[in-house]
Protein backbone atom coordinates (compact mmCIF):
# COMPACT_ATOMS: atom_id res chain seq x y z
CA UNK A 1 0.00 0.00 0.00
CA UNK A 2 0.88 3.76 -0.74
CA UNK A 3 0.05 6.69 1.08
CA UNK A 4 -1.01 9.40 -1.39
CA UNK A 5 -0.82 13.43 -1.49
CA UNK A 6 -3.99 14.48 -0.65
CA UNK A 7 -4.73 17.93 -2.73
CA UNK A 8 -5.30 21.22 -1.20
CA UNK A 9 -7.78 23.05 -1.99
CA UNK A 10 -8.23 25.58 -4.16
CA UNK A 11 -6.98 23.29 -6.76
CA UNK A 12 -9.31 23.19 -9.84
CA UNK A 13 -9.33 19.01 -10.03
CA UNK A 14 -11.51 19.12 -6.54
CA UNK A 15 -14.40 21.27 -8.54
CA UNK A 16 -14.33 19.15 -11.44
CA UNK A 17 -17.23 16.30 -11.88
CA UNK A 18 -15.93 12.68 -11.75
CA UNK A 19 -15.71 9.78 -14.28
CA UNK A 20 -17.89 6.49 -13.38
CA UNK A 21 -15.14 3.50 -12.80
CA UNK A 22 -15.56 1.16 -15.34
CA UNK A 23 -13.25 -1.29 -14.84
CA UNK A 24 -13.16 -3.46 -12.11
CA UNK A 25 -9.02 -4.94 -11.75
CA UNK A 26 -6.73 -5.20 -9.26
CA UNK A 27 -5.63 -1.72 -9.86
CA UNK A 28 -8.68 -0.08 -8.41
CA UNK A 29 -8.56 -2.77 -5.26
CA UNK A 30 -5.07 -1.14 -4.78
CA UNK A 31 -6.06 2.11 -5.28
CA UNK A 32 -9.21 1.58 -2.57
CA UNK A 33 -6.06 0.26 -0.17
CA UNK A 34 -3.87 3.10 -1.01
CA UNK A 35 -7.18 5.48 -0.32
CA UNK A 36 -7.90 3.87 3.00
CA UNK A 37 -4.14 4.13 3.97
CA UNK A 38 -4.41 7.65 2.94
CA UNK A 39 -7.21 8.46 4.85
CA UNK A 40 -6.52 6.87 7.56
CA UNK A 41 -2.50 8.01 8.30
CA UNK A 42 -4.28 11.45 7.90
CA UNK A 43 -6.38 11.15 10.14
CA UNK A 44 -9.67 11.60 9.00
CA UNK A 45 -12.93 9.83 8.47
CA UNK A 46 -13.68 9.85 4.57
CA UNK A 47 -11.49 10.46 1.52
CA UNK A 48 -12.97 10.65 -2.12
CA UNK A 49 -10.68 9.67 -5.40
CA UNK A 50 -10.58 13.39 -6.58
CA UNK A 51 -8.98 14.21 -3.20
CA UNK A 52 -5.44 12.43 -4.46
CA UNK A 53 -6.29 13.87 -7.96
CA UNK A 54 -8.02 10.73 -9.48
CA UNK A 55 -10.90 11.52 -11.26
CA UNK A 56 -13.51 8.67 -10.30
CA UNK A 57 -16.01 8.10 -8.46
CA UNK A 58 -14.53 6.01 -5.79
CA UNK A 59 -14.88 6.88 -1.94
CA UNK A 60 -13.52 5.72 1.42
CA UNK A 61 -14.61 6.07 4.50
CA UNK A 62 -14.90 4.45 7.81
CA UNK A 63 -16.56 6.68 10.74
CA UNK A 64 -15.61 4.21 13.47
CA UNK A 65 -14.12 6.86 15.80
CA UNK A 66 -14.29 5.69 19.51
CA UNK A 67 -11.26 4.26 21.30
CA UNK A 68 -10.57 0.43 20.86
CA UNK A 69 -13.84 0.44 18.45
CA UNK A 70 -13.26 -2.11 15.65
CA UNK A 71 -12.63 -0.37 12.04
CA UNK A 72 -15.39 -0.90 9.72
CA UNK A 73 -13.14 0.55 6.50
CA UNK A 74 -15.67 1.02 3.26
CA UNK A 75 -15.39 1.04 0.09
CA UNK A 76 -17.45 2.73 -2.18
CA UNK A 77 -17.45 2.32 -6.02
CA UNK A 78 -19.37 4.88 -8.67
CA UNK A 79 -21.58 5.87 -5.26
CA UNK A 80 -25.62 7.55 -5.57
CA UNK A 81 -28.01 9.15 -3.26
CA UNK A 82 -31.39 7.23 -3.99
CA UNK A 83 -33.18 8.70 -0.84
CA UNK A 84 -33.01 11.21 1.95
CA UNK A 85 -35.00 11.51 4.65
CA UNK A 86 -36.59 15.20 5.36
CA UNK A 87 -34.89 15.18 8.89
CA UNK A 88 -32.12 16.94 9.23
CA UNK A 89 -28.92 17.26 10.96
CA UNK A 90 -26.02 19.40 11.36
CA UNK A 91 -22.56 18.06 12.35
CA UNK A 92 -19.18 20.26 12.20
CA UNK A 93 -17.74 19.17 8.98
CA UNK A 94 -13.99 19.60 8.23
CA UNK A 95 -11.93 18.33 5.07
CA UNK A 96 -8.46 16.14 4.29
CA UNK A 97 -8.43 19.14 1.29
CA UNK A 98 -9.44 21.88 3.68
CA UNK A 99 -6.85 21.07 6.90
CA UNK A 100 -7.62 23.09 9.93
CA UNK A 101 -11.18 24.68 8.99
CA UNK A 102 -14.66 23.00 10.19
CA UNK A 103 -18.18 24.31 9.72
CA UNK A 104 -21.78 23.22 10.65
CA UNK A 105 -23.10 22.15 7.24
CA UNK A 106 -26.97 21.04 7.82
CA UNK A 107 -27.55 17.49 5.45
CA UNK A 108 -30.56 14.96 5.85
CA UNK A 109 -30.36 12.47 8.69
CA UNK A 110 -30.28 9.60 6.58
CA UNK A 111 -29.72 8.58 3.10
CA UNK A 112 -29.88 5.09 1.01
CA UNK A 113 -27.04 4.62 -1.17
CA UNK A 114 -26.37 2.93 -4.34
CA UNK A 115 -22.94 1.82 -5.37
CA UNK A 116 -20.35 -1.04 -6.24
CA UNK A 117 -17.95 -2.47 -4.42
CA UNK A 118 -14.03 -3.63 -6.08
CA UNK A 119 -15.82 -6.46 -7.56
CA UNK A 120 -18.30 -4.64 -9.71
CA UNK A 121 -21.07 -6.12 -6.91
CA UNK A 122 -23.85 -3.80 -6.71
CA UNK A 123 -24.85 -2.68 -3.03
CA UNK A 124 -27.31 -1.15 -1.14
CA UNK A 125 -27.78 0.29 2.57
CA UNK A 126 -29.31 3.09 4.73
CA UNK A 127 -27.08 5.60 6.60
CA UNK A 128 -27.39 7.91 9.69
CA UNK A 129 -25.69 10.10 11.70
CA UNK A 130 -22.03 10.53 11.03
CA UNK A 131 -22.10 8.16 8.21
CA UNK A 132 -24.87 9.80 6.58
CA UNK A 133 -23.05 12.81 6.69
CA UNK A 134 -20.03 11.17 5.81
CA UNK A 135 -21.03 9.44 2.72
CA UNK A 136 -23.03 12.35 1.61
CA UNK A 137 -19.56 14.54 2.43
CA UNK A 138 -17.61 12.07 0.04
CA UNK A 139 -20.26 12.09 -2.85
CA UNK A 140 -20.29 15.68 -2.88
CA UNK A 141 -16.51 15.76 -3.80
CA UNK A 142 -17.45 13.17 -6.75
CA UNK A 143 -19.28 15.79 -8.00
CA UNK A 144 -17.16 18.96 -7.78
CA UNK A 145 -18.80 20.36 -4.38
CA UNK A 146 -16.85 20.94 -1.44
CA UNK A 147 -18.46 21.76 2.19
CA UNK A 148 -17.45 25.05 2.20
CA UNK A 149 -19.93 25.61 -0.90
CA UNK A 150 -22.76 25.70 1.78
CA UNK A 151 -21.71 28.48 3.57
CA UNK A 152 -22.10 31.98 2.96
CA UNK A 153 -20.12 33.47 0.28
CA UNK A 154 -18.00 35.98 3.29
CA UNK A 155 -17.01 32.60 4.96
CA UNK A 156 -16.02 30.64 2.11
CA UNK A 157 -13.91 33.40 0.73
CA UNK A 158 -11.67 33.64 3.69
CA UNK A 159 -11.66 30.16 3.82
CA UNK A 160 -10.07 29.95 0.60
CA UNK A 161 -7.88 32.99 1.64
CA UNK A 162 -6.44 31.00 4.32
CA UNK A 163 -5.94 27.51 2.45
CA UNK A 164 -3.94 29.91 -0.48
CA UNK A 165 -1.92 31.12 2.03
CA UNK A 166 -1.34 27.54 3.44
CA UNK A 167 -0.53 26.42 -0.10
CA UNK A 168 2.24 29.23 0.16
CA UNK A 169 3.53 28.51 3.12
CA UNK A 170 3.89 24.77 2.66
CA UNK A 171 5.66 25.90 -0.63
CA UNK A 172 8.28 27.31 1.12
CA UNK A 173 9.20 24.45 3.69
Amino acid sequence: MTLKSILIHPDPRLKKACDPVSAFDTELARLADDMLETMYDAPGIGLAAPQIGVMNRLIVMDCVKEEGGTPDPMVLVNPAVVWESEDRNVYEEGCLSIPGQYAEVERPTMVRVTWQDVDGAVKEQEFDALWATCVQHEIDHLNGTLFIDYLKPMRRQMITRKMQKYKREMARE
